[in-house]
């Protein structure tokens, strides 16, 4: 168990039989009253963020988790299938366990979440930032800079990204892979 005020980014917490992690947290001490921890959690299974209210000093049941690199190999009916980098067991993840899956490739390495208590898969990761090259794109048209317009690029894995217009097709690019925006070009 552990207290309300005790919660931050990337905790796990067992509420209503299910598993949620803590996405935003926010310490409040209104004028009058308690002090009160207001939470943003994500349900580990499908995905769904609802916003909770706990006082502090709120006995929450703690959910303990390991996190392990696993490589991404191929997708199949299963799902995707990862590879633990230390055992080189290969396990299925379905898709909506997966933050940031239109932007992974394969032998890309995602952060692996699962329940210490009986080895249940919570989540996969992706990192925050990956590199990814433009298969198609309209060209830019010069002189048309002035404002940060952007144009729709499809990127290798198939994802759809809203980028630069001096940006071109076959160009390396950085994006964001919670939101899918574009973090800027890679040279080499």
């Amino acid at each position: 168990m552990i207290n309300s005020q005790e919660i931050k980014i990337g905790t796990c917490i067992r509420l209503d039989g299910k598993i949620w992690t803590c996405i935003d947290f926010q310490h409040r001490k209104p004028g009058k009253g308690n002090t009160v921890m207001i939470t943003k959690l994500k349900n580990v299974s499908d995905g769904r963020v609802l916003e909770r209210t706990f006082q502090v000093g709120f006995k929450l049941e703690d959910v303990r988790v390991e996190r392990r690199p696993y490589q991404y190999l191929y997708q199949d009916a299963t799902g995707y299938i990862f590879m633990n980098q230390e055992t080189f067991e290969q396990i299925p993840i379905p898709v909506h366990q997966i933050t940031g899956a239109e932007y992974m490739k394969e032998s890309d390495i995602v952060e692996v979440v699962t329940d210490t208590s009986d080895g249940t898969i919570l989540s996969a990761e992706m990192p925050v930032k990956t590199t990814l090259t433009i298969t198609h794109s309209e060209p830019g048209v010069k002189g048309n800079t002035a404002t940060n317009a952007t144009k729709p690029a499809t990127l290798e894995t198939g994802a759809v990204v809203r980028v630069p217009l001096f940006i071109n097709e076959g160009e390396t690019i950085q994006i964001d892979t919670r939101d899918g925006s574009y973090l800027g070009r890679v040279n080499g």
